[in-house]
């Protein structure tokens, strides 16, 4: 790989509070850990270069080309006593069922971090409404086919059903406008693109609304992409399958970025530490003003931590 394509790569996708991370789950080189969300591989990168020759990583992420990034950061880790990797394309929704088919038991720490990488952004699946892209949003593979997209949702769903997901999922107050915009603009042709969805949400709002520092898209697409996706669900059956499969003394980490997420993720912990008599959760971790000034992703960024 040239260096400016890794540049290129690197300038994609910086991972949040990678120390703090680090220092909540206290890896050591005999653990078997779990990366739910490889996304830019950046904390897979860290969290094997503290494991040794008796360790364990497992690497998981829906989206194959995240997959493959963990693969390299592995080959290119050239120690002899590095540990046992397995990097797994699949949900971290099915946490269970791939610890299962791996013959692995108990886990010491795992990280879950719910950030959607630059990688995804930069990819041509329409998560961004920066681009004039083909409206997905789906995880797999562009033009894959498979599952529900964003551009299903938006030609086909009722206006109160629009209207439930945009306020449920993007907490978007002007859902009932944008939801009846969208309706009315599918009414004279599909809405297939990301830039047909944005002139119908600018239609579906006021213009004060479109002058903020916030783009009037962020909330309808950040819904969008919850929807398709199920990461609400997802999030919920991934926490209790993590919860459940840590062994004791074990350590869970999360990082959520928006305040929907984080309050699953803040009842599910401390409903599972209410029904422990050892387990405990500990005060919730937020970037530093330098982190924050270095990499923009990270401003909303909260880590959570369980102690099993």
């Amino acid at each position: 790989m040239s260096d400016e394509k890794i540049i290129e790569e690197k300038s994609l996708h910086e991972s949040v509070l990678v120390n703090e991370v680090l220092e909540a789950l206290d890896i050591q080189p005999s653990d078997t850990v779990v990366d739910a969300t490889l996304g830019g591989a950046g904390h897979f990168k860290t969290m094997l270069e503290k494991l040794g020759g008796g360790g364990v990583l497992i690497g998981i992420d829906a989206d194959p080309a995240a997959v493959e990034r963990g693969r390299e950061v592995y080959a290119s880790d050239r120690r002899s006593d590095r540990p046992v990797a397995h990097l797994v394309n699949d949900n971290f929704r099915n946490l269970s069922r791939i610890l299962e088919r791996l013959d692995i038991g108990r886990v010491d720490k795992i990280l879950f971090d719910l950030g959607w990488s630059g990688y995804q952004i930069a990819s041509p699946r329409g998560f961004s409404f920066q681009n004039d892209e083909p409206l997905l949003m789906n995880y797999s593979e562009a033009g894959s086919g498979e599952g529900e997209t964003a551009a299903d949702i938006v030609n086909s769903y009722s206006e109160e059903e629009l209207a439930d997901v945009i306020f449920t999922y993007g907490e978007e107050r002007f859902s009932r406008g944008i939801a009846r915009a969208i309706v009315e603009a599918r009414g004279k042709e599909r809405i297939l693109t990301t830039s047909a969805l944005v002139a119908a949400i600018l239609a579906g709002t006021p213009s004060w609304y479109h002058n903020r520092k916030i783009n009037p898209a962020t909330k309808t697409f950040q819904a969008l992409r919850i929807a398709v996706n199920d990461e609400i669900g997802a999030l919920r059956e991934g926490l209790t399958s993590a919860i459940g499969a840590l062994s004791p003394n074990g350590r869970l980490a999360v990082i959520s970025f928006h305040s929907i997420e984080d309050r699953i993720v803040k009842n599910m912990l401390r409903d599972a530490a209410r029904e422990s008599e050892t387990a405990e959760v500990k005060k919730i971790v937020v970037p530093t003003r330098s982190e924050i000034i270095r990499n923009r992703r990270a401003r909303s960024a909260k880590l959570r931590i369980f102690y099993a």
